[in-house]
């Protein structure tokens, strides 16, 4: 099972399935029913950052880039995971699992699916 990470608009943080339609960057378009996503509301949007975790049940290509995604929402994050907390990471040399988050969120105002390395998945499953 692969792990995503999705930045959108905020959505209503007590449904329980979530669509999404986004363009997609750093393997965003391999995403595939049956993978783990964290789910991020874009702070340009007036969003918070991380708030849940859920399980893709169906992805579906779209045009160029873009992949519509339907989610079940399987828990809500704990604590806070946003631009603010991240930004220190943002140009560690050797940056670990923060790094690699912040980077491909952040670097980019654009809302997106990313794919995340199993190092990043882990450190994003601290938070639930």
């Amino acid at each position: 099972m692969a792990s995503f990470v999705v930045k959108s608009a905020p959505r209503s943080e007590g449904a329980d399935w979530l669509k999404f339609d986004e363009k997609t960057m750093w393997r965003g378009k391999d995403v595939r029913a049956g993978d783990a996503v964290f789910i991020f509301a874009a702070e340009h949007n007036g969003g918070r950052g991380l708030y849940a975790r859920g399980v893709v049940t169906e992805a579906v290509r779209g045009e160029g880039s873009r992949v519509s995604l339907t989610v079940k929402r399987t828990s809500a994050a704990t604590r806070p995971l946003g631009r603010t907390v991240l930004r220190p990471f943002r140009d560690l040399p050797e940056g670990g699992p923060e790094t690699e988050i912040d980077r491909k969120l952040y670097r980019q105002a654009t809302n997106k699916i990313a794919g995340v390395s199993s190092e990043a998945a882990a450190f994003l499953q601290g938070f639930f």
